[in-house]
């Protein structure tokens, strides 16, 4: 994705600088090529040689530098550049670019580049807030320019609040959604993902082994390729995916009544929850039948969303489903796939190594009623991106 790919880092005068020097040996070391131009503020907060070393080109900061090769520097970088992020961004340049204003280095090539732009802004909370920069905040992206929602935490001036520039991993992710391409703009997307977990007694739950870890990859592939996407998650360790709507829930009718509510909408329904299959019977208030010392609990089956969605299934909705098999696997899932109403599913063998719950890594079968497709092993975000663009080519 970003192997050849110009990066052009925009620093201003902010403590915030030491992160954009981690953001651009994070680039550096998926294979990007990375300019910094700093403002003249932001050398008293970070050397320029540090982004040299790290980038392997000479960082810009004057716009008359003698020691440029023979061009107009500021127009031969801007159109070699693929994504110019702003990052961290002060309310002072802010300003300028909102308003058309180049007078340094970084907002000259800043206002000749017509390549995708982002700004991370980071300042004291009060002027954050301050209706001049939320004004000019909202001509960036009048002007289709995105601007990332700043942290909110303790701040270098002593202030706790909103004005923190995000961590460089989350810098990257809007890096990466610029440059994927958007052949899903306009499609909305849910996703299921997790498990869910249904309450015994205030201690004890029944759930499964889900991670969460191929939904949100599902989730976070459709989003970079530009879909509208909501995300309904039982309880993960994961983060969830920027640009998503996610809606946590707990147990399997917190989630049926999620997907409920906004399958009507959908265009494309992958759900890859792993949904408890049962429940008490009893309420954890309810008395418990004990026999001797072992505790006797009473289940029933939870309510199979995916049936639902079958059932409910309106024309021109893609409805995806995942099979999770011993023995026997493509037998099963085609049952599955007939009996839920299905288009799609996407089944493995959790007996095979490298697939399943809890891995990084995938392997699977996407089955319709046409015909089957075996993927080799892959990273689970490999895996979404095949089964998406399958889907695309079907939809």
């Amino acid at each position: 994705m970003l192997e050849g790919k110009h990066i052009v880092l925009g620093v201003t005068g902010s403590i915030a600088a030491y992160k954009t020097a981690i953001l651009a040996s994070m680039l550096r070391k998926k294979k990007a090529d990375v300019t910094v131009i700093m403002t003249k503020n932001a050398t008293n907060f970070i050397n320029p040689i540090t982004f040299e070393e790290l980038t392997g080109n000479k960082c810009l900061v004057d716009t008359f530098d003698r020691n440029f090769q023979h061009s107009v520097e500021h127009v031969s970088l801007a159109k070699q550049t693929d994504v110019f992020m702003v990052a961290p961004a002060s309310a002072n340049v802010i300003a300028k670019a909102a308003h058309g204003i180049a007078d340094d280095m970084l907002t000259t090539t800043l206002l000749a580049c017509e390549c995708p732009k982002i700004f991370a802004p980071a300042m004291n909370t009060r002027m954050y807030r301050n209706m001049v920069t939320q004004d000019n905040l909202r001509l960036l992206e009048h002007y289709h320019m995105e601007v990332i929602t700043p942290a909110t935490g303790y701040l270098a001036c002593g202030d706790t609040g909103e004005g923190k520039m995000p961590e460089p991993e989350l810098l990257l992710e809007y890096i990466i959604k610029a440059l994927t391409p958007k052949d899903m703009a306009g499609i909305k997307v849910l996703v299921t993902a997790g498990p869910t977990m249904e309450k015994i007694d205030p201690v004890r739950f029944i759930s499964n082994h889900s991670t969460g870890k191929m939904g949100y990859a599902v989730a976070r592939a459709a989003m970079l390729r530009g879909a509208e996407v909501t995300l309904v998650s039982g309880r993960t360790g994961l983060t969830p995916p920027i640009n998503v709507d996610t809606v946590d829930v707990l147990s399997a009718a917190d989630m049926a009544g999620a997907v409920k509510e906004r399958a009507g909408e959908a265009d494309i329904i992958v759900k890859a929850a792993a949904v408890a299959d049962y429940r008490p019977k009893h309420t954890a208030d309810e008395k418990i039948k004990k026999k001797d010392d072992d505790m006797c609990i009473e289940l029933e089956r939870t309510e199979d969303i995916l049936g639902f969605l079958g059932e409910h299934k309106r024309k021109g909705q893609f409805l995806c489903g995942f099979s999770m098999e011993t023995e026997n696997m493509e037998e099963n899932s085609r049952r599955k796939l007939q009996k839920k109403n299905l288009d799609l599913i996407v089944a493995n063998n959790l007996k095979q190594a490298g697939a399943g719950f809890g891995t990084d890594t995938n392997v699977v079968t996407l089955l319709s009623k046409e015909d089957c497709v075996q993927l080799p092993m892959m990273s689970k975000e490999e895996v979404a991106d095949r089964l998406l663009s399958y889907i695309m080519d079907r939809v």
